[in-house]
């Protein structure tokens, strides 16, 4: 395997798997429930509001989120656009293998069913003579019976 731009190293396969987390309905689900607990715990009176509204807390931690999550998706993509290239390539040769091979198989075959050809053909000539020399005999014997 190539060793792309990003390599195969811990941190490559660590931001991958945290970029693949992001998008499963468990993580989807998890921030939303938090989301929704942060806003009703800040908005009831009787807590204490350690992010009042507009929630800028809320919204600094989303940012940071967001600045850490976009890289790690795009690392994630191209890894995976790499691991597809690959693959596509390895496909790419066993057709082109499997092509070649096909290929040898049918140019055998048509030989054989040339062989096959010129045999029938010579079969029929010699059929054709062993009549003719059946003929020739025949025409000879009775010429010498009536003789």
């Amino acid at each position: 395997m190539s060793h792309s731009a990003f390599g195969e190293d811990r941190f490559g396969r660590f931001a991958e798997k945290t970029a693949r987390f992001f998008g499963t309905p468990r993580y989807i689900i998890g921030q939303s429930i938090v989301v929704a607990a942060w806003i009703v715990f800040n908005s009831l009176a009787w807590l204490h509001h350690w992010d009042s509204s507009p929630f800028i807390m809320l919204n600094l931690i989303f940012s940071t989120q967001a600045a850490y999550a976009a890289p790690l998706i795009l690392l994630a993509q191209t890894r995976q656009a790499d691991r597809d290239k690959l693959h596509g390539e390895l496909i790419d040769k066993k057709h082109t293998a499997l092509e070649e091979a096909a290929d040898t198989q049918t140019k055998k075959i048509v030989g054989l069913l040339q062989s096959n050809t010129d045999l029938t053909q010579q079969d029929k000539d010699l059929t054709e003579q062993v009549a003719k020399l059946t003929r020739e005999i025949h025409a000879l014997l009775t010429q010498r019976s009536a003789g």
